[in-house]
């Protein structure tokens, strides 16, 4: 592929977005992104008061772009913005303002996001499991070829519905966070400060490695050294329980990408081995706990009870954050995949295709009973579509497309749509989306997660199933971001590094978590040689290739 084309039919500045899917990603998950994910950015901004109408995405050359849009005018040519006046009084005399200001100040009076993470703790993951696990439990195998189709039809609808509830919950788990950082700049605290105090929020992160530390307890125990997961499984009724209960609720789960081409966990039967391996409980409230008082004290006193509050809200909206991914996003989409897969032995069975990942090359509209009488593409229309997103892979994508939108000057904005948008704009900082933090991305520094440095065998790899596939206990995954169900594995990593993100991303969530050393947001570490010495030096935020000896 030579001289494509980077533009958008759109007005304003577009940002390349590599943390959502992955580049060349399949014509399933471009057709899922573009149906929920502005969707429900839409409804959530709706819901809270943003002064924003949602996130507009286009795909250019296999690549996904983003743009927040503004409530008004957003499909209006860009020019010289109206003069500081006229923009303050439109945004108090307008009326999609004026309804935006009385919700917003309802969001920040009311908080309903502690309504919101306390109905997902009583109801909401159980009913979003239900859901799933009704899909995952239909027998494939017993299934003729037509029931197999309209099988994975329901199982990208189950993902339309699901992955919508994903980026609406974003606003209530970014919310909290929102607000604590913002909120503790009046306090001269800085993300540097206020983060490492989230370490241990998100039982949902570390709770793999717990279950996996438990197996791995009555393997040490039995004496045995098993080679295989049904080892781990004749140890004694309770390890094989322990061990299929845990494969029940993530096996399923893509863990290394958000794209039906990735794998699911229970496909990687060596990895789990090998996590057992390295599973090890961790503890770190104690840690914590003192960190938070010191950080405390720096609070004027009359503020203190409220650096509580917004701390702990903070501390509660991380582990619906990173219970939120792997349920609502990475389980629905590890069944559309399985369920794929088995239609792609149909089909190669039926000779209408030449490999079962070919059906990962359908569209939403293909996925009937026709597939299977000629009425469909074919194997070589399917492999050109493999072939042509693994083109777009190599591309070298512009981080920008469009002229720079220069956001609102202070003071523009009513009081409690102005505080609403700090505390967005504070989160997608830490977050390191958008083009300012693209563009201050350089060489192997970045953001640091952890108190230690750690020296290591570098895994990098253009795919993370070919890193993961190099990674031993101890070793330096290298990748360009990582998704929450990371934690499924993530725990034989000595350290982490990555190309993108910020202190909020996942890889920097599941590092503290997990309490592994990481480098997030190094713009240069995917040039990083595969099989490297590398020392990840989180406190001064730094990778440094060692020289050989």
């Amino acid at each position: 592929m030579t001289g494509e084309a980077w533009t958008i039919d759109a007005p304003g500045q577009w940002s390349l977005d590599l943390t959502h899917v992955p580049p060349g990603s399949t014509a399933l998950v471009q057709e899922l992104m573009r149906a929920t994910f502005p969707a429900g950015m839409k409804r959530m901004f709706a819901d809270l008061g943003a002064p924003l109408e949602s996130m507009d995405l286009r795909f250019v050359n296999g690549h996904m772009y983003t743009r927040l849009r503004p409530l008004v005018g957003a499909d209006r040519a860009g020019g010289k913005a109206p003069p500081k006046a006229v923009l303050k009084l439109v945004t108090r005399v307008h009326p999609a303002f004026r309804r935006r200001e009385r919700t917003a100040r309802r969001s920040l009076t009311e908080e309903p996001w502690r309504a919101v993470v306390a109905e997902w703790h009583a109801g909401g993951r159980a009913a979003v499991e239900r859901a799933n696990l009704e899909l995952q439990e239909v027998d494939l195998a017993a299934l003729d070829d037509a029931a197999v189709a309209r099988h994975a039809r329901a199982c990208m609808d189950r993902c339309l519905v699901s992955w919508e509830q994903h980026f609406w919950l974003h606003g209530y788990d970014l919310g909290p966070l929102g607000q604590y950082l913002y909120e503790g700049q009046a306090w001269g605290l800085g993300p540097a400060e206020l983060l490492p105090l989230l370490e241990g929020a998100s039982p949902s992160t570390s709770e793999p490695r717990r279950l996996l530390s438990e197996i791995r307890r009555m393997v040490d125990e039995s004496g045995a050294s098993p080679t295989s997961l049904d080892d781990v499984r004749a140890i004694s009724p309770e390890a094989a329980a322990a061990l299929d209960g845990y494969l029940r609720y993530r096996g399923a789960q893509l863990f290394s990408r958000y794209d039906v081409d990735g794998l699911t966990l229970g496909e990687c039967p060596d990895l789990i081995l090998a996590s057992i391996d390295a599973a090890a409980a961790g503890d770190s409230a104690a840690r914590v706990t003192e960190r938070s008082a010191a950080v405390r004290q720096r609070v004027p006193a009359a503020q203190r009870d409220r650096f509580d509050d917004v701390l702990r809200q903070a501390r509660d909206a991380m582990d619906l954050r990173d219970d939120n991914g792997p349920n609502t996003a990475e389980w629905p989409l590890g069944l559309l995949r399985l369920a794929l897969l088995e239609l792609g032995r149909r089909m190669v069975a039926a000779g209408v295709a030449d490999a079962p990942d070919q059906a990962l090359e359908l569209t939403t509209a293909e996925l009937t009973p026709a597939l299977f009488t000629g009425a469909a593409p074919g194997a070589a229309a399917l492999a050109d579509r493999t072939r042509r997103r693994a083109e777009q892979r190599t591309l070298q994508p512009p981080r920008t497309i469009g002229p720079a939108e220069a956001p609102p000057p202070p003071g523009v904005l009513p009081p409690y749509l102005d505080r609403l948008t700090g505390m967005i704009q504070v989160v997608v900082q830490q977050m390191a989306m958008g083009p300012e933090a693209l563009a201050a991305a350089s060489g192997l520094h970045g953001a640091g997660v952890g108190d230690r440095a750690m020296r290591g065998t570098a895994r990098v790899a253009s795919s993370p199933e070919e890193a993961l596939d190099k990674l031993e206990p101890g070793d330096v995954l290298v990748v360009v971001s990582t998704t929450p169900a990371y934690n499924l594995v993530l725990s034989i990593a000595g350290g982490v590094v990555t190309s993108e993100g910020g202190p909020l991303s996942h890889a920097a969530v599941l590092a503290r978590e997990l309490g592994i050393p990481a480098v997030v947001g190094a713009a240069d570490a995917m040039g990083i040689a595969d099989g490297a010495e590398v020392e990840v030096d989180p406190v001064a935020g730094e990778v440094r290739l060692i020289p050989s000896m």
